[in-house]
């Protein structure tokens, strides 16, 4: 039985595609950008350069540059995914980065495989761009995640800060200082902010509409609430970390009970992938009795619209809204 290595070699690249975005991440901006780093990227910035001034001028460009660019028709898709990773590269330089891994996937793909030149491309630029897309959307997950865990902590840590005394925007520099990113950064972007005189509920609310998140949403017009027809901070926030962790227990609760439902529509989404990729591998030559026939072609292109469109209706299916 003849054995083909030539989807083992695609799958191989396609993952030295994420791996070498990842370590040219790191690389560039050193392990504090990795949401695994107990010290916030602001504090090591601070740490390094000493000037508050020039981090936040640092931070605020890294988190709005995705979104003056999201009116270009190609990048608009990854614009939206890159402003709530926070991606630190620009969007030149992502498009550069896919042009790159591009390269590299297309000479990998001439050195481990014997596809014509047209094909090698075409596959080498889906690679390039699937392959940066896959890797901001993984970061963007992870990231608002991090954040929807964190901020009924953090909420509750403002509320402690206000009863012993400290004003607002200090405590939200506490939070800054003692909680971890992605919200330590955020927070402490807010709070040198107001150190230079902008409004809290204005940086808030302006926080809350880059992430769209309800929960920020609620935090910046409980603030704004306040401050406009005042109140007893402290009591509002008690309330709201306490709404705010209500709901993300019913979220935790509605994904365990859809788990089921999700992986069996991620493997009844890639069984017929699979199986077309093992089909590949361990008979190569399967296909050969009507890969000249004239419908070969439009069969096979109505077999991907169909997988397609399957995936797409399996994500819908259980994309459970609360």
């Amino acid at each position: 039985m003849q054995i083909s290595a030539a989807p083992i070699i695609y799958i191989v690249i396609f993952v030295a595609v994420l791996v070498l975005v990842e370590g040219l991440y790191l690389t560039v901006f050193g392990k504090s950008i990795s949401l695994n780093s107990r010290v916030s990227r602001r504090l090591a910035l601070l740490e390094k350069s000493g000037n508050r001034e020039q981090v936040l001028e640092q931070l605020r460009k890294e988190m709005s540059q995705h979104i003056k660019v999201r009116g270009i028709p190609l990048y608009s898709l990854l614009a939206t995914k890159a402003q709530k990773a926070n991606i630190a590269f620009s969007p030149q330089q992502l498009i550069l980065i896919m042009i790159g891994l591009s390269v590299f996937a297309f000479l990998g793909l001439t050195i481990g495989t014997s596809a014509e030149a047209p094909i090698r491309a075409a596959i080498a630029v889906a690679m390039g761009v699937g392959g940066v897309y896959t890797w901001v959307a993984q970061k963007a997950k992870k990231r608002m995640d991090l954040m929807d865990e964190q901020l009924p902590d953090a909420v509750e840590l403002l509320v402690r800060s206000l009863r012993v005394g400290h004003p607002f925007s200090s405590s939200i520099a506490i939070v800054s200082k003692e909680v971890a990113d992605p919200l330590g950064t955020e927070f402490g972007i807010i709070a040198d902010e107001a150190a230079y005189g902008r409004d809290v509920a204005e940086s808030l609310k302006e926080f809350a509409e880059r992430m769209d998140s309800q929960d920020l949403r609620f935090l910046a017009v409980a603030v704004s609430i306040q401050q406009s027809s005042g109140g007893n901070l402290a009591e509002i926030l008690d309330g709201l970390a306490k709404v705010i962790r209500a709901r993300f227990k019913l979220f935790r609760r509605v994904r365990a009970i859809t788990a089921e439902a999700k992986w069996s529509g991620m493997f009844l989404s890639a069984f017929p992938i699979g199986a077309l990729i093992m089909i590949n591998i361990l008979q190569p030559d399967y296909y050969d009795d009507v890969r000249e026939s004239a419908s070969f072609i439009p069969a096979a292109l109505a077999v991907a619209v169909f997988l397609v469109v399957n995936v797409i209706f399996m994500k819908m299916m259980v994309n459970i809204k609360v």
